[in-house]
């Protein structure tokens, strides 16, 4: 036994191995040619566009790693089918599912290790080069934002403003609900702008709206400016929302969507790519659960139609997780099961077809 695992390591490495090294090459000419007319545009460098494409090389081969296993694995098993070299391990009491052992503990460990090498590689990477691909074609990121709802991170003050400026750290059109103590109605501020000095809020023209003294009318007063210490939520929770998950570790991203629930921001879409990040580590080894199904599916061409095989399944996988996770960001399902549906449906799929290949 230890001798067809031997031999089916060492069919499967080169293919798997040169797939790596083709699928990561077509996903760097992809982003290069995706964004050549902003470089001709911007007369980028050469040394620049090609740090990029340094850069974006762990992503690549985070991206291209579960399509190389379902390629190599798929191709490596149809080899050994057409040339009825499995036929003799049949015939001497080796199955199937003994055989792909080698295949599944490869597609394990894969996923244990593109887990980590994302979190502790990919990640900081894959920053890097959006932002110097960002410097090298002089695209500015604006953090100015129109119609911002925030709450306090004690949930007692609710700000909404018509527009925040960015630059000038100022408010337009602001209106604050505050509350007491314990979360009952206590005052309201209109206010025409507010600016941050001295780590507060200072508020102009405002209108304030409160109880009297025995709390049964409300009052009105006005007051040309308005300056309360307390009122100190930070300018950054009503910046435009700007940050990607896929450019946060996982601790990071956690840190992420938990601010954003205390801000009173909608977390749904960046809780969904939170656990999208968990799920896509699982990726090699359901795909090599899938190839080994595959395997014997061919007796002709098998280096063509595995290759298409290859390249329709990833397709069709992750259309199915982007539509899952479109539903799970309109608020269809939610945030665990539109990250982890597509999952589960082709874990599924490839239980099925591993059950029912040939033997």
């Amino acid at each position: 036994m230890k001798t067809f695992f031997i031999m089916l390591l060492l069919a499967f490495i080169p293919v798997f191995i040169t797939s790596l090294l083709f699928f990561v090459f077509i996903l760097e000419l992809m982003d290069l040619f995706s964004n050549l007319w902003r470089y001709l545009a911007h007369d980028a460098a050469i040394p620049g566009i090609l740090t990029v494409s340094l850069l974006y090389l762990p992503k690549c081969i985070s991206y291209a790693l579960p399509i190389s296993l379902l390629f190599s694995v798929s191709y490596t098993l149809g080899n050994l089918y057409m040339n009825n070299e499995l036929i003799a391990m049949f015939a001497a009491g080796v199955s199937l599912y003994r055989l792909v052992i080698p295949f599944l503990l490869i597609g394990l460990i894969s996923s244990i290790g593109i887990f980590f090498f994302d979190n502790f590689v990919v990640i900081d990477t894959f920053r890097q080069k959006n932002q110097f691909f960002r410097t090298l074609v002089q695209m500015s990121v604006s953090y100015s934002n129109t119609n911002v709802t925030v709450m306090s991170s004690d949930t007692r003050v609710i700000y909404q403003c018509d527009y925040y400026n960015n630059k000038k750290e100022t408010l337009t059109k602001v209106t604050l609900f505050i509350r007491d103590e314990d979360f009952n109605f206590k005052l309201r501020i209109d206010a025409d702008w507010a600016e941050w000095q001295d780590n507060h809020w200072v508020f102009h023209n405002s209108r304030i709206i409160e109880w009297n003294s025995t709390h049964t009318q409300l009052t009105h007063r006005q007051v040309k400016r308005l300056d309360s210490p307390e009122l100190n939520e930070k300018p950054s929770t009503f910046r435009k929302t700007t940050r990607r998950i896929e450019e946060m570790k996982y601790d990071e991203a956690l840190r992420w969507v938990q601010s954003l629930k205390k801000a009173g921001l909608s977390y749904r879409q960046a809780l969904t790519e939170y656990y999208k990040k968990f799920f896509l580590a699982l990726n090699p080894f359901i795909v090599t659960l899938i190839s080994a199904g595959i395997g014997s599916a061919f007796k002709k061409n098998i280096l063509l139609m595995h290759l298409l095989t290859a390249l329709i399944v990833s397709v069709v996988y992750y259309v199915a997780q982007m539509i899952t996770l479109i539903l799970s960001k309109g608020g269809y399902i939610p945030p665990l099961a539109g990250a982890g549906s597509s999952f589960i449906l082709f874990l599924a799929v490839g239980i099925f077809m591993f059950r029912r290949a040939r033997t």
